[in-house]
């Protein structure tokens, strides 16, 4: 399940908005968005804090804490309902629509009486918008945007969400009596960006302990259906959750039947009748005398149809099948091939933790190398200057090699970089002899995300000839459910890349990974090379590689794909080449 820290984050993020939609003060309201990132970030449990140790919590002051504490121990904080009380539930339905603010959802409610999803789009389809201040054509459009999200997302959830539910499952049901295995599958098991719902596989001779077990779930608000073989539920996050019960000798073919995807089943299934066989969750049948040949293992099921085990990122009838056949599946790259992380944050700038901390974290992940990439000046807000910069070089350079590293004998080596915003017109921060100092430089794009097509294929394209630049971070921007890719030719920067020898970012964060697995596969094509990066703002942000690693595999690339695998002697000749 989420840690106490998230949900806390979630509600001092609400309390934000909640300010803003009632004209609160502005630089309150601030303040409370970064105590939710600050508690969202921090490493220790907040429900295992008192107001002392919440208060060493950057940006989180006494009423801050007394709030957090509040919610720890009775599940509410009072300052919160009155404000949601005052908010009427028509604004806050508009506020779901992740490109309207709260101000201008309280501006339609108010102006126009608008207080649904669809009520607006109708306003904005009649041009009832425009005669309000501050709204116009352009905002019309970024608002449809944000609607045909909403509506995109159908109830699904990212798949750190999806995930944490799903593992707290699959721990409680793997200690009850009888249950020989437990996974999950699905969607969430071929590493999706996003999770509809669970599905929870259990083997077991007896299916009621696991039922009984699972509906006691402390999470389970509602049961939808309830049998022998399989019960559903709803769930506190609201995702339901599948569980089916199968013999364990049908382990395999019911492994294979529930991850799916649809596409991929139809498929196997395909093969199996031109066999004269038949599959199901159950096993692999001969069709004329019923007998079952192969269930146990999802490798004897793929054997058995003249396959070699497909990796479950690949199943999406994506030519997995004819690349089985002729013995050409990718080995696929994996979190234990990565060797480090070329895009973090410290709290020089938007992170949370002291560079110290965030090399520290590196070194226990056991990596071989790490690269610190704080903002550079032309973001104002971070207040980056080139003596600031410069002085954290300094600092790197004296603790390099000095924090142990599992397998490594001369310590963590980092490696001092940047992330470059990347401008209007292509151009990045800081002169090239500035720039030629650094050992890794990301850029990325930050904002004007609505320029024409061309000016934004322009500006990417500009930015991989600058021979300083060695990663596009986040090349898409997009931030799943909230806000869309940028509107660019992705072929011709693919194209580009390949040309000048520059890195595409995977972002590893689960509100971005960016690129696609999509889009992965088109540049791959082109022979670009990639970086799984954490772009890591606080400790435990480190930890979201394995959600860049499944996008990566489900882009069927390999260790040799990815920079940050590649022995430190060969990613240092990589980044001298672009320099």
């Amino acid at each position: 399940m989420a840690r106490s820290n998230d949900e806390v984050a979630a509600l001092l993020q609400e309390y934000a908005d909640l300010i803003s939609i009632t004209g609160g003060d502005a630089f309150r309201a601030r303040v409370y968005e970064k105590a939710a990132r600050a508690v969202g970030g921090h490493h220790a449990d907040v429900a295992t804090l008192g107001l002392k140790g919440l208060q060493e919590i950057p940006n989180v002051g006494k009423s801050i804490a007394q709030k957090v504490r509040e919610y720890v121990d009775s599940g509410t904080v009072s300052a919160v309902e009155e404000l949601r009380a005052r908010i009427p539930d028509g604004v806050r339905r508009l506020t779901a629509i992740p490109t309207l603010g709260p101000k201008k959802a309280l501006a339609v409610y108010e102006e126009l009486g608008v207080s649904s999803v669809e009520e607006l789009a109708d306003a904005i389809h009649q041009e009832r918008l425009r005669d309000l201040k501050g709204f116009g054509p352009r905002t019309e459009e970024n608002i449809l945007h944000g609607i045909e999200l909403l509506r995109a997302s159908g109830g699904r959830v990212r798949i750190d969400v999806a995930t944490e539910l799903a593992e707290s499952i699959v721990a409680v049901l793997s200690a009850v009596d009888g249950c020989e295995k437990c996974a999950y599958a699905g969607s969430l098991r071929r590493c999706r960006e996003t999770i509809g719902d669970i599905d929870i596989l259990v083997a077991a001779e007896e299916s009621a302990p696991v039922m009984r077990a699972f509906t006691a779930l402390p999470y389970v608000t509602e049961i939808i259906g309830q049998g022998a073989t399989k019960t559903s539920v709803r769930t506190a996050k609201g995702l339901d959750v599948d569980l089916r019960v199968v013999p364990p000798d049908s382990w395999g073919a019911a492994l294979q039947y529930f991850t799916g995807s649809k596409a991929h089943n139809i498929r196997t299934r395909e093969r199996a009748v031109h066999q004269g066989l038949k599959l199901s969750e159950y096993g692999l049948f001969d069709v004329e005398t019923g007998e079952k040949i192969v269930s146990e293992t999802e490798e004897e099921v793929y054997g058995r149809l003249g396959l070699p085990w497909i990796p479950p990122p690949l199943r999406e009838d994506r030519g997995e099948i004819e690349a089985g056949l002729r013995g050409e599946l990718p080995d696929l790259v994996t979190e234990a091939d990565l060797r480090g992380d070329l895009h973090t944050h410290t709290d020089l700038t938007d992170g949370l933790a002291p560079l110290e901390e965030m090399a520290a974290a590196a070194a226990r992940c056991g990596y071989a190398y790490y690269a610190i990439t704080d903002h550079a000046p032309d973001l104002t807000m971070q207040r980056m200057t080139d003596e600031r910069m410069l002085a954290q070089r300094e600092r790197v350079r004296e603790l390099d090699g000095t924090f142990p590293t599992k397998g490594r004998r001369g310590g963590l080596r980092l490696l001092h970089g940047t992330e470059l915003n990347i401008g209007p017109e292509g151009g990045v921060d800081w002169p090239e002899d500035f720039l030629a100092g650094f050992d890794l430089c990301v850029a990325s794009v930050h904002s004007h995300f609505n320029q024409s097509r061309d000016a934004l294929t322009r500006r990417l394209v500009r930015a991989c000839e600058n021979p300083h630049v060695h990663i596009i971070g986040h090349p898409t921007t997009r931030l799943i459910g909230k806000r869309p890719g940028i509107d660019a030719d992705l072929d011709a920067v693919f194209a580009a890349c390949a040309r000048t020898g520059t890195a595409l970012e995977i972002n590893a964060h689960p509100h971005r990974l960016d690129l696609r697995d999509e889009d992965i596969l088109r540049a791959r094509r082109y022979g670009v090379k990639f970086a799984v990066n954490s772009d890591a703002h606080a400790v435990p942000q480190l930890d979201v590689m394995r959600y860049g690693i499944g996008t990566a595999q489900r882009g069927w690339l390999t260790g040799d794909d990815v920079i940050n695998t590649w022995p430190e002697r060969r990613l240092r000749s990589f980044l001298r080449g672009r320099g």
